[in-house]
């Protein structure tokens, strides 16, 4: 392949960036905007190239020294972070951009407020994390960690800046561990959830049943380590603690709201908590229900909203597709003393209408105000719904964890139902790779224009 000089205009969604030769896109992993480069085209296709960076001719004062050894962009690199090589200032304007540039891009859409970006910590914030496991016999033993960059294999790593200390120190152990099991080639990944006071649990996914010498190993590293371990033989409803003695509770705190949501170690939670507790504050600011109003969190999980708005709300009700994550809020919110001002219910949120939005309407009497946090794939379904009816909440609240469809479903409200995006803004959930996610506020025709 040939090479070639190329002046950098800016980034895209995964980070990379984008150049231009002879009017065609080219995009090159770990070059920054501004940036005059040599590159390697290493892959042509019929509307754009990808290049590998081989050089910095003029680096931007965007730059910054990876704090972690095994960042990098060369094959073998672990592929956990894609950004250590931008400040970490600047990575939070670039996913800010990068949410303004999808909402306009994809939807034809501004916001009339860009909200200040939610940001925190840049290091040992992740208190989720699925590591891989691999027990490769030519490097000596089991690899643990993240995967390489763009591969399938499992980076040699001995340490984690984003993950959080104790568990970063816990790498090399884990891998002797494993590496003494009789089940270490059926052992593919190790899930690692952190909870409140950093209490620490393994989830090990185990393809055969360990032995009674596995268990005394596992047993006496548990004990060494402080951490509790579970055995994950199937599905993630499968995980359970290895013995009594690790049956502990693991909580997600929301202070600011008095509470302390529990979880089990495979459940879905944010996995920056300190992020998490800014974002919860930010979104009820945003909702502002009023103590006589009703609203209805969609996809609500665990209770993450749903519990923080009972508080400033008369009625919440929290729907969504996962009957076990329902139950959990449920306990969560009688735990808490909120049992009659929250009920949950389990709907696919994917085949929501315009006549279930009507049924819930009737049911409560009216619905007031709207948040939705839903997956990657969005809230399609959810947003022809509220742009479809004749009675739409004064206010909707969307978390967004994907861009792309965040500005699908708004432009969904905006061009169908009419709706404003009265704000928007990104937060920084994952410092340091290129994931962004986003809030945004939107008002139905009447109340945008009052």
């Amino acid at each position: 392949m040939s090479e070639v000089e190329l002046r950098v205009d800016s980034l895209d969604l995964e980070g990379r960036g984008i150049a231009r030769l002879d009017g065609k896109v080219v995009f090159v992993p770990g070059a920054l905007p501004g940036e005059r480069i040599r590159a390697e085209i290493v892959c042509r296709k019929a509307k754009f190239d990808r290049a590998r960076l081989l050089a910095v001719l003029d680096e931007s004062p965007l730059r910054a020294r990876p704090r972690c050894p095994h960042f990098g962009l060369h094959a073998g690199a672990c592929g956990g972070c894609s950004m250590q090589h931008v400040d970490a200032r600047a990575q939070v304007a670039i996913k800010q951009r990068a949410l303004e540039d999808a909402l306009w891009h994809l939807a034809r859409l501004k916001p009339r407020r860009v909200l200040r970006p939610v940001e925190g910590p840049s290091w040992g914030y992740r208190h989720r994390a699925r590591l891989a496991v691999r027990y490769v016999a030519k490097k000596g033993g089991v690899l643990v960690g993240f995967h390489e960059r763009a591969s399938s294999y499992v980076a040699d790593m001995r340490e984690c800046h984003v993950l959080p200390a104790a568990v970063s120190r816990l790498l090399l152990p884990l891998r002797e561990l494993i590496g003494a099991l009789s089940l270490r080639e059926r052992l593919p990944q190790v899930e690692v959830a952190v909870g409140t006071g950093d209490r620490v649990v393994l989830v090990l996914r185990v393809l055969q049943p360990p032995t009674a010498a596995d268990r005394e190993r596992l047993e006496a590293f548990a004990a060494a380590n402080g951490v509790a371990i579970w055995l994950q033989p199937g599905g993630p409803n499968s995980a359970a603690p290895m013995s009594a003695a690790h049956a502990v509770e693991l909580s997600l705190p929301l202070p600011e709201f008095g509470l302390a949501l529990p979880f089990a170690p495979t459940d879905f939670t944010q996995v920056n908590h300190r992020i998490n507790e800014v974002l919860v504050r930010v979104a009820v600011r945003l909702l502002d229900p009023q103590p006589q109003e009703r609203v209805v969190d969609f996809f609500c999980g665990l209770g993450n909203f749903t519990l923080a708005l009972s508080r400033r709300a008369a009625t919440v009700v929290g729907i969504e597709g996962n009957a076990e994550l329902l139950a959990r809020a449920q306990a969560a919110a009688h735990q808490h003393g909120l049992g009659d001002r929250v009920r949950f219910e389990a709907r696919n949120l994917f085949e929501w209408t315009a006549a279930d939005w009507d049924g819930l309407r009737h049911q409560l009497g009216a619905v007031d105000r709207v948040l939705i946090d839903p997956p990657r794939e969005g809230a399609l379904a959810v947003a022809q719904a509220l742009a479809a009816t004749s009675a739409p909440p004064r206010r909707v609240v969307y978390v967004s964890c994907n861009p792309a469809t965040l500005a699908r479903d708004c432009a969904v409200l905006a061009h169908e139902g009419c709706w404003t995006l009265q704000a928007a803004g990104a937060i920084n959930m994952f410092p340091h790779t290129s994931h962004v996610e986003a809030i945004a506020m939107l008002q139905p025709p009447e109340r945008a224009a009052a």
